[in-house]
């Protein structure tokens, strides 16, 4: 495959992580056949890795997070420590697990993107493209597995919603006002509002009645 005018503009230093070598010599192989692609350095440990980084500075790190028989996620550490100590270095989690929390996890520690190994050679060449421009990039399963994680974890929050905010909520949803929902359970005006600021922002929203939409979604009205 040729660069095209969609292209990265400028030339890409990979680094490649993945504890198989024949796994590296593939992606080497495939890569390379792009213009603007060039292999630099390899690895199969955290260990190597920080020595490579220690001399070298590639543009875009592809990370397995699978890296010794006995720890599936070791990559995750080793991703949170690259980013914080080598943050001009684009981390692309290319793996071959999916799983939703993992693919937040791997965000959460400054991966760039996420990409599982099956995914289609081009497909895979966009996303090293968009993390080296700055951007972010995922294939659809991860990005579907991201959404999800998401939403678990926007739910996880309502559902930490105290005793007292779901009596507000309830009265909320019955169309009362501050002042007589304060009235009924014997609380200020300003302790309901008080209540009702702390329901919107756990359920993520900015007004009363989707405050009641987002409860009822979940069933907790």
């Amino acid at each position: 495959m040729t660069q095209t005018a969609l292209s990265a503009p400028t030339s890409t230093d990979l680094m490649l992580v993945d504890d198989h070598a024949i796994v590296r010599q593939g992606l080497r192989a495939v890569l390379e056949r792009e213009d603007d692609l060039r292999v630099v350095a390899e690895a199969s440990s955290p260990a190597e890795v920080l020595a490579v980084l220690g001399h070298a500075t590639p543009h875009v790190l592809l990370l397995d997070l699978k890296l010794s028989p006995n720890q599936d996620t070791e990559g995750l550490d080793l991703c949170a420590r690259i980013t914080r100590e080598h943050p001009s270095v684009a981390v692309l989690v290319l793996t071959t697990l999916l799983d939703d929390r993992l693919v937040l996890d791997a965000i959460t520690s400054g991966a760039k993107g996420y990409v599982v190994k099956d995914v289609d050679t081009s497909e895979l060449v966009r996303a090293i493209r968009a993390v080296r421009q700055g951007g972010s990039a995922f294939d659809a399963r991860s990005a579907a597995a991201m959404v999800r994680s998401l939403n678990a974890a926007g739910e996880a929050e309502a559902r930490r919603l105290t005793e007292r905010e779901l009596e507000v909520l309830r009265m909320l949803a019955q169309g009362m006002s501050n002042r007589t929902i304060g009235g009924k359970l014997f609380i200020s005006e300003t302790t309901v509002k008080f209540h009702v600021g702390n329901v919107m922002r756990k359920l993520e929203v900015s007004r009363r009645a989707e405050a009641v939409y987002a409860a009822s979604k979940l069933g907790l009205i």
